[in-house]
């Protein structure tokens, strides 16, 4: 923390709780409060009205949100950080936690439903003191400035965050849902957030090694799974039975691997005696009954007689 951004955050700590003690007192600002209120800028200009309802949009938490979020993850992804979306997700969270105690706490109606004029209708259980929707802005579009990584880039989103915080906050205005004071407090609430967001930074830093110890730890315990697992054995293939006949009549089963070798049995399985069959070249050729010629004698060709020659 710098000594000029502390000088900056000790006044803005000042300008807020002053805004708190002129309300409290129902001072000048309250009675401006009520001017404007009576004024209805939304009936003098009524051609801006369709507009405004759509720019008052940059000021809502929810959309305001998923868009600086989704430019941020970018970042954090490029970048191979999460300081980026750390730091966004704190300054959010800072923001409802202040912003919220004391809108609960102060419990102040808005101009729509205000029942005593000149009263600064405080403890009616309101919600509107200080407007959400600028602090809102003052934060989500000053968290773009905050982490440039250029003094260029940083000088031009903060002339454009503030600009954009300025006109959300007088669109409140406008559109008579805040009060002038609700918006003072709303600039200055946001402000300070982004001011005491080096404060924060150490604890950002120990969350973002917290998370990439942790990615660690979960990639470590899954390759070490995965090196765990055991290589799956195939199931050993059952005998098939081969009918072999014996020396009886009957054949009887016997469990042999098929295609194994006769010769490969082992001496506790003895096969039974087959008597011996000569092979079919080894058997004598069977001559007809009857006929006592040798079957391979000598056979003289048969000629046809010859034809005498016609004159």
């Amino acid at each position: 923390m710098s000594r000029h951004r502390v000088v900056l955050f000790g006044a803005t700590m000042a300008f807020y709780l002053a805004i708190v003690v002129a309300v409290l007192a129902s001072s000048w600002l309250v009675e401006l409060d009520w001017k404007v209120m009576l004024y209805r800028p939304y009936e003098q200009w009524p051609q801006l009205h369709a507009f405004l309802d759509y720019f008052v949009v940059l000021g809502q938490r929810g959309p305001t949100a998923v868009m600086v979020m989704a430019w941020l993850g970018w970042r954090s992804w490029r970048q191979h950080t999460l300081r980026p979306l750390l730091t966004l997700g704190a300054a959010l969270l800072l923001l409802n936690m202040t912003v919220g105690a004391v809108k609960l706490g102060l419990g102040r109606l808005g101009p729509h439903y205000a029942t005593h004029i000149g009263s600064a209708e405080l403890f009616a259980g309101g919600d509107i003191f200080p407007s959400g929707h600028t602090a809102n802005a003052v934060v989500t579009w000053g968290i773009l400035a905050y982490l440039a990584t250029t003094p260029r880039a940083r000088r031009w989103l903060s002339v454009i965050s503030a600009m954009v915080a300025l006109g959300v906050g007088a669109t409140t205005v406008y559109l008579g849902t805040h009060w002038v004071s609700d918006v003072l407090l709303g600039w200055a609430a946001g402000l300070l957030i982004l001011l005491a967001l080096p404060w924060v930074e150490p604890l950002i830093a120990r969350a973002e090694a917290f998370v990439f110890a942790v990615r660690e730890k979960v990639r470590e315990r899954r390759r070490t799974r995965g090196a765990s697992v055991p290589v799956p054995v195939p199931a050993p293939v059952a005998p098939a039975m081969v009918p072999q006949r014996g020396h009886d009549a009957d054949d009887a089963l016997v469990r042999e691997p098929v295609g194994a070798a006769a010769g490969s049995r082992g001496p506790g399985r003895p096969l039974p005696a087959r008597p011996h069959q000569p092979a079919r070249s080894e058997r004598p050729p069977v001559v007809p009954p009857g006929t006592r010629r040798s079957p391979h004698a000598e056979r003289s060709p048969r000629t046809a007689p010859a034809r005498p020659l016609g004159g």
